[in-house]
């Protein structure tokens, strides 16, 4: 098996809005904020690769929609989806599957595309399966008002009218695995209804891809909670059972929207589960 990080855009979001009742006196110490109180934020997804299987997690927001939705949140520098694919030896025919954290647009976003017509669309990965589950797609496709903005139509639909599209089965509370790839997925409810978060065994190590349970290392202590999350209160339970087990088994956490902290461990404190050390990524999957 190996692993490779796929850069699919950076772009800003509100401080405010990504910390919630958290002050920015507090958060801004290890998120500093521009004039218009927006953050660095990554889409950092995971590839990947074991045998003739090549595996996306998650895939950016695109750049299918127009000039007034970027215009919200301010893409820079120069990564992209395909882009960061070539650079690793592959093109969006070569992924198997892509394995959708959850449905929001700036996790699925990248996974469609519009057609030359520039209004029709289509799946960028033709051969590949689309892995998400029965319980949040339901919840994706019907919105409530909260997330409704999230759950952009032309993202989601599209999939499932491809006949690409497939269900993780089990979505019990708690862990299921596939044994063939030693890859688990994780089932929390906070951030919004059944979002997925695998855990991948690689070589020695845990290698947890964080999603939106743990959006950058500015999240660690339990009450920085994201505006966005429909059930705070739920999100900050799930974040410290699942922190607890992070700095037990000294899981390698893999923060797909930390612009500045790829990969990060952390360590059990006075102050509850704090950082311990950040890394690059070839530090952890060379």
């Amino acid at each position: 098996m190996h692993i490779h990080a796929i850069e699919a855009g950076n772009f800003k979001l509100d401080g405010g809005a990504m910390f919630g009742v958290v002050p920015k006196s507090l958060w801004s110490r290890t998120n500093p904020a521009d004039n218009n109180n927006m953050i660095d934020i990554a889409a950092r997804c995971l590839l990947i690769e074991d045998g003739n299987r090549l595996i996306l997690l998650d895939t950016g927001m695109g750049n299918k929609q127009g000039d007034k939705f970027f215009g919200y949140y301010h893409p820079w520098g120069d990564h992209d989806l395909k882009s960061s694919l070539k650079a690793k030896g592959f093109s969006t025919e070569d992924i198997t599957d892509v394995f959708l954290t959850h449905l929001h647009f700036d996790h699925c976003g990248g996974a469609i595309a519009w057609q030359k017509d520039g209004k029709t669309p289509q799946t960028v990965f033709k051969n590949a399966t689309y892995w998400s589950n029965k319980d949040h797609w339901e919840w994706a496709t019907k919105p409530n008002a909260r997330e409704k903005a999230s759950f952009l139509k032309e993202n989601i639909l599209p999939i499932e009218a491809s006949g690409q599209l497939k269900f993780i089965n089990n979505t019990s509370e708690g862990f299921i695995i596939d044994t063939e790839l030693d890859f688990g997925v994780l089932f929390v409810d906070g951030h919004t209804d059944k979002q997925m978060i695998p855990h991948i065994k690689y070589k020695d190590k845990v290698i947890v891809f964080a999603a939106d349970l743990l959006p950058t290392a500015g999240h660690l202590p339990l009450p920085y909670v994201m505006g966005f999350d429909t059930r705070p209160l739920l999100t900050l339970n799930e974040k410290e059972k699942f922190l607890s087990k992070a700095a037990e088994e000294g899981y390698y956490l893999w923060l797909e929207h930390d612009a500045h902290n790829p990969i990060i461990t952390v360590k059990n404190t006075e102050k509850g589960v704090r950082l311990d050390k950040s890394f690059e990524i070839e530090e952890v999957i060379n």
